[in-house]
Parts: C-alpha cells; structure tokens; sequence
C-alpha cells in the first residue's frame, strides 16, 4: 500500500475524449472526434515518462474511448515497459472488437474494464445510446477473457438501474469477471442529480451486495459508494461473513488522481476541479503539495457527519457527489443515511 501523500494508488488519465458512444451518464460529455488540444503524441509520451516517476500501482487508461487514439498501442508499451500496470477501459464498439486482443495483452495491457449498464439488451443499448453495444459488450468480455486479460465489469447504479440489480448478478454468473465494480452515479457530466437513488435504497443494495460477495465467484468492490465499506465492517463485527482482507482505502484525490485529455491534473475524473496541468506543471508536485489535493486528503476536514463518522477513515464519502449536489466537495455524503456514534441523539437528519 504506497503512502496515498506520495503517490495515488491508482492513475486515471482520459487518453482522448472521442468516443462512439452517447451514453446517458457520460461523465466526459464524448464527442465523436477528438478535441483540437488533446495531449500530443510526442506530450503524452513524454506523460509517460512522468507517470512511471509517480510510480502508481495502477495506470487506467481511460476517455472517450482510448481506442480512438491513434498511438494507444505506443503508449500501452512505453508505460509498461517502464514498469507501469496498465488497465484499459475502451467503449463496447466494432473498432474494439477489430482489436487483436492478444496485441493488446502482449503490449502490457493487464486488466481490461467494460460497462454492462442494463440487463437487458434493450435497457443497456438506451443507457449507451447505440444500438448493438450489448452484445458487442459480451463478446468483448469474452475476448478478453480468452487472451488472458483480466476482466471488470463496471455497472452503473442509478434510480433506473438499480431495479435490475439481480438481473446483474444473473448476467455476471454467465461472464464470470475476476471483479464486478459497482458504480454509484455522480452528478456530473451527462449524469443528472434526479438520477441518483435514496440513500435508504442503497443501504439495502450494500447488504445485498455482502450477500453476492458470498455467492458469487468473483470479488465485488465499489466505485464511488465508499460507505460500502463501512456496511462490510459492520457486518463483519456482527459476524454476518469474513472480514475483508483487502480494503484499499481511497477516495478522490486520497490515492486517486486524474488526468484530462488536455492535461488538466484533477482529484478524479467526477470532481472536476483542475489543480494544474501537465503541460506547466509537474505531475508529482500537484498531487503531493497542492492545497486542493492536501485538503481532501485530510480526513478530519471532512465536513458534516462525515467529519464526526469512525468510518471517516476508512470511508469518508463521495467528494465527487458532494460536490455534484451541493457545490462543497468536502460537504457529507449526500446518498449515506448512516449517523455516526459521536452524533447519535442529536435528532439530526437524515438524507
């Protein structure tokens, strides 16, 4: 576990935002071609070189769809060449199914992540908004899996979503990833805040979800609905399952960094709240000296019930929703209705 003051645990850096798709929650608002200044092929090696300074344990390859990028095979290679643990995340579409699989591996891609946002073919092609992207998300998966990539399937949870919650689970037992992200929607980008689910509806998905983790064969993790976490210790002290041996405790800009397509160093791709950029500054000294990232690293400057909940640590909420819903990204978690044990009868509300 790196020391989250001296490097984030893991890189996300949108490579483009060109992108095929017109996904209803797209946090980067893709555009069918690339920006006029995205990062240069000679920028974004020299990026590379920067990166593998940092040293992250992960480098997520992101947009857009990084498969729009005419140089994504050179940046794979540099980085991994360099020592770097690559992951792509590329949209479901024919140029990634034209892809050699096994080029992609043997360049250093270690981990590959699709979206299956609906259960359905009819209710995942809406989300995604072109036709066909349910199937060509199935083929990929299998793809992947047979030229010995890792596989994550990321779903999105939103007030639509979440009805079809084990309609996921049924799909994911057939596809049999190594992870399944479940994603709590941020009100940012193409995502709407009428979107977002009750905090008590999500209370019950946190218990269902400690109820999959023992039924399915693969592990389970959130992004973005870190008081999952706290719901896995909690039931874990109650002797409802095993503790979990691994939590990484992250959260934006507190072991997690971003960088835009135009180089803008931000806490996360869904707190949109630029720091520097890569082409003025340098990448390590933002992360470990800027005042935006220093702050957000501070658990005890957590406002609201966040700042007095024992979970802080280990949790400490969405700063990316609190922002989204109420402008103050160091606001409490807009979607936990847990109330922490220093503020118990207080008669405070709950969201």
């Amino acid at each position: 576990m790196p020391d989250f003051n001296e490097r984030p645990y893991i890189l996300f850096w949108e490579v483009t935002r060109a992108c095929a798709l017109a996904c209803r929650h797209c946090r980067a608002i893709a555009q069918p071609r690339a920006h006029p200044e995205e990062l240069t092929h000679e920028e974004a090696m020299a990026l590379v070189e920067k990166i593998a300074q940092l040293a992250p344990p992960m480098l997520v390859l992101t947009g857009g769809d990084p498969m729009m990028r005419r140089d994504i095979f050179d940046i794979i290679t540099r980085a991994a060449e360099l020592g770097l643990r690559v992951a792509l995340s590329p949209a479901a579409t024919p140029r990634l199914l034209h892809t050699d699989f096994r080029r992609l591996r043997e360049a250093g891609v270690v981990s590959m992540s699709l979206s299956l946002d609906g259960a359905t073919r009819s209710s995942h092609d809406a989300f995604r908004g072109v036709p066909h992207t349910f199937e060509r998300t199935m083929e990929a998966a299998r793809m992947a899996k047979e030229a010995g990539i890792q596989l994550q399937i990321n779903t999105t949870i939103t007030r639509s979503t979440l009805p079809e919650l084990e309609a996921f689970a049924d799909i994911l037992r057939q596809i049999r990833p190594d992870v399944w992200s479940v994603f709590l929607l941020v009100p940012t980008g193409r995502a709407t805040l009428e979107e977002l689910p009750e905090a008590a509806a999500l209370e019950q998905l946190w218990t269902r979800l400690l109820e999959l983790r023992a039924e399915l064969p693969f592990a389970i993790k959130t992004t973005e609905g870190h008081h999952y976490r706290r719901a896995l210790l909690q039931a874990a002290g109650a002797g409802q399952g095993a503790a979990p041996r691994h939590i990484v405790p992250t959260r934006d800009g507190k072991g997690v960094a971003f960088i835009s397509h135009v180089g803008e160093i931000q806490p996360s791709g869904f707190l949109p709240l630029t720091a520097g950029n890569v082409r003025t500054d340098d990448l390590a000294t933002i992360y470990r000296t800027h005042p935006l990232f220093v702050r957000l690293r501070d658990d005890d400057a957590l406002g609201g019930k966040c700042g007095h909940c024992e979970y802080r640590r280990l949790c400490g909420g969405s700063r990316s929703r609190a922002y989204g819903t109420c402008g103050d990204y160091m606001a409490a978690e807009p979607l936990c209705n847990y109330m922490p044990a220093a503020l118990r009868g207080q008669n405070l509300p709950t969201p």
